[in-house]
């Protein structure tokens, strides 16, 4: 485990103040913004007056005050220099790949990895003459032999979407220095919990809308990374983010951000229930997996890239086998037992469940599915914050029960 401190250095960071003294900072709603003298004007198009150099904004697409301070203070949690945030992950994921992905590179990512982001990368990419290699992530001589002459990034998940496969950070970044491209880790589904920047990514990216929010009623996205990448991101002539235009609500980043204080504490309650049912299912002979215990294949190393105190995340896996029987788990567990919901996404103050293959993960083919060894009744628990621990580890053991699971 690691010393890193993130919830140390959100507080260490500048604390922004409302415009009347307010200890919340204010909302800048405004779409676009005035200049005291013409001149100013084609100072900012041409990128020598900025927010930062000036204290210059000109359209809400380009840079937003509110949003700044979000963008700032997930900076300060992550490590990075800066940041932007965008209105939902995908937008956030797809604009850091095509600002480094151009025609005729190539790109390496991880086969494990969200049905949205898997798409994009093997169906759509191609479309845009960027080819694509994807490997098993914890095989890091299969990701040395997949980078090729015009390789221009490796593209991971810290923990993969469904299975719960831990990337190793350390080694992936040594790769992607020894071969001159760059490093994206999408730390999802373990914020505060893994510090991937610290850990050797060059860009991290992240779904907002999940744990960083914690609510599922705000959709965000956040880049996060070195001054000089951003500043590409948000280029007037060239930035992918400028020009595609995934722009994150003034409103919605207000929202995020008065969440983020409170993140820490949410996932070290998200760690300690889920490790709690994990071992509780692990008991009664249930194929469970989660990195926090002893069996997952990838405990040690995610127990040296965790930042002591925050444990091993809020999400498990219990393989079914079959859909049939995956279906009729997650019925027993919300239609009798109340033990969460069914739906999809995750970081929620309640249980979400869902099968992978036929939700999250069914942009994947049949091929690409048993590739990643992905089973058809594989139910991803996202364990939630509500009702008594005592109580919810009751309910999971009469629903395996029911359903002759254990």
């Amino acid at each position: 485990m690691r010393q890193f401190d993130p919830e140390q250095a959100m507080v260490e960071t500048r604390r922004e103040f409302g415009e009347h003294g307010g200890v919340a900072p204010s909302i800048e709603r405004s779409a676009t913004f005035s200049v005291l003298e013409p001149g100013t004007m084609p100072q900012i198009f041409a990128g020598e007056k900025t927010p930062e150099a000036g204290g210059c904004y000109l359209y809400s697409r380009h840079f937003n005050p509110t949003v700044n301070v979000l963008a700032r203070y997930l900076a300060a949690m992550e490590g990075t220099e800066t940041g932007i945030c965008t209105g939902t992950g995908m937008g956030a994921i797809t604009v850091t790949i095509l600002q480094l992905c151009k025609m005729g590179s190539h790109l390496v990512a991880s086969n494990t990895i969200y049905g949205g982001s898997h798409a994009f990368i093997k169906e759509v990419l191609p479309e845009m003459g960027v080819e694509s290699t994807m490997i098993d992530p914890t095989d890091l001589e299969a990701v040395k032999a997949a980078i090729q002459p015009n390789t221009k990034a490796i593209y991971v998940e810290t923990m993969g979407n469904p299975k719960l496969n831990i990337a190793n950070i350390p080694e992936l970044a040594k790769i992607a220095k020894a071969a001159g491209v760059k490093l994206i880790v999408d730390n999802t589904f373990t914020p505060v919990l893994v510090s991937a920047k610290e850990l050797g990514a060059d860009i991290v990216v992240y779904s907002l809308t999940k744990f960083v929010n914690g609510a599922s009623d705000l959709m965000g996205g956040a880049v996060l990374g070195e001054k000089d990448f951003i500043f590409e991101l948000m280029d007037l002539h060239t930035g992918r983010a400028m020009l595609l235009g995934p722009t994150m609500d003034a409103r919605v980043a207000f929202d995020i951000a008065q969440r983020l204080p409170l993140l820490p504490l949410r996932m070290k309650e998200h760690s300690l229930r889920t490790m709690t049912l994990a071992e509780t299912a692990q008991e009664m002979g249930v194929d469970v997996s989660y990195p926090g215990l002893e069996s997952h294949p990838q405990h040690e190393l995610l127990r040296s890239m965790v930042n002591e105190g925050y444990g091993f995340g809020g999400l498990m896996t219990i393989d079914c086998k079959t859909l049939d029987k995956a279906n009729e788990l997650m019925s027993v567990l919300q239609n009798q037992e109340k033990f969460g919901v069914i739906a999809v996404s995750l970081g929620y103050f309640d249980t979400l469940m869902s099968c992978s293959g036929s939700s999250t993960s069914s942009e994947l083919s049949e091929e690409d599915q048993r590739t990643m060894e992905l089973s058809p009744g594989l139910v991803r628990i996202a364990i939630g914050l509500t009702g008594s621990l005592e109580e919810r580890v009751e309910q999971l053991k009469r629903g395996l029960k029911t359903v002759g699971l254990a």
